[in-house]
């Protein structure tokens, strides 16, 4: 048994073992509908379980179909629903539930300390779907997809992050330091990774640098990443954020900077990137949606110990 909670915690052969599968897996679905199996049905009687604390889309489909055509099923459960939302249950107990009824446990949440804590109770693995400092899922994912469609490893291209500095960017740091790719990061002074973040970059071996302005972190880039600079149940003042981040917009001035870039963005998306941009030949924003579901797939064969 395995756990999926942050990309620091796992080793760069398994990450890469995962990629692998995932690959070989998508291509074997040419020919299928979406809720056809795989051959040999690998999870075959198995169940997730989902719990979304906070909102989800692509997440929520993704592991949906992951699972399904893997073999098994999904059950989502409201945190409404529950009685550990509602103080009548310790995390332990529903941790224990959990265990007995599935096979592993998908958890979006907005504390990191109870991904922890239902690890500590879980006999089944935990996946993270999103928690307030990584969203690994999402970036192991964005790694398979520009890896697909600038047909080289991702250690012999040039990243940018274009944005303000979340989960999803935490992630993608853990991902430049496991695949050894240069990555650059474009936010204001005030917005760039606190300390633990710089902290954990320094006493690593890496080729990551961050600069607080636009037109230098994109120089040279093959991917230019973004995210929604209001990030959802973000407790600042929104204006003056969004003021800050005016001349981090991507625009299609900042791309022509970097003519052989891609786009990717997690979604969903906000002002921090001009329709005309998001909607070109260089977006791949769809094709790095559905990814979501192969990639997942193989998560969760590395998690039950299934992973050929």
């Amino acid at each position: 048994m395995k756990h999926f909670i942050n990309l620091k915690d796992i080793s760069s052969k398994e990450l890469r073992k995962i990629l692998v599968d995932a690959k070989k897996r998508k291509y074997a679905r040419k020919k299928l509908n979406n809720l056809e199996i795989d051959k040999g049905a690998p999870l075959k009687g198995k169940l997730l379980i989902q719990m979304f604390e906070k909102s989800s889309l692509r997440t929520r489909l993704s592991f949906f179909l992951a699972i399904r055509q893997l073999g098994g099923s999904a059950l989502t459960l409201r945190p409404d629903e529950l009685h550990l939302s509602k103080g009548g249950e310790s995390i332990e107990d529903t941790a224990k539930i959990l265990s007995n009824f599935g096979n592993a446990f998908m958890l979006r949440t907005d504390s990191d300390k109870k991904l922890e804590e239902f690890k500590k109770y879980l006999s089944i693995p935990i996946i993270n779907g999103l928690s307030p400092s990584s969203h690994p899922t999402q970036v192991l994912s964005d790694v398979f997809t520009v890896e697909e469609i600038k047909k080289k490893t991702i250690s012999k291209l040039n990243i940018t992050w274009i944005g303000d500095s979340n989960n999803v960017l935490n992630s993608l740091i853990a991902a430049s330091i496991k695949f050894s790719f240069k990555l650059n990061i474009g936010c204001p002074k005030n917005y760039q990774p606190n300390q633990k973040i710089t902290n954990y970059i320094k006493s690593n071996k890496n080729m990551i640098t961050i600069y607080d302005n636009p037109i230098k972190a994109v120089n040279g880039a093959d991917v230019i990443f973004s995210d929604k600079v209001i990030s959802l149940n973000d407790k600042v003042d929104k204006n003056k954020k969004l003021r800050d981040f005016k001349n981090f917009r991507i625009s299609e001035e900042l791309m022509k900077l970097c003519p052989k870039a891609i786009f990717l963005h997690c979604l969903p998306r906000g002002t921090e990137v001009e329709e005309n941009v998001f909607k070109s030949k260089k977006s791949k924003v769809w094709q790095q949606a559905i990814n979501r579901v192969h990639v997942q797939k193989s998560i969760l064969l590395y998690c039950l110990g299934k992973l050929r």
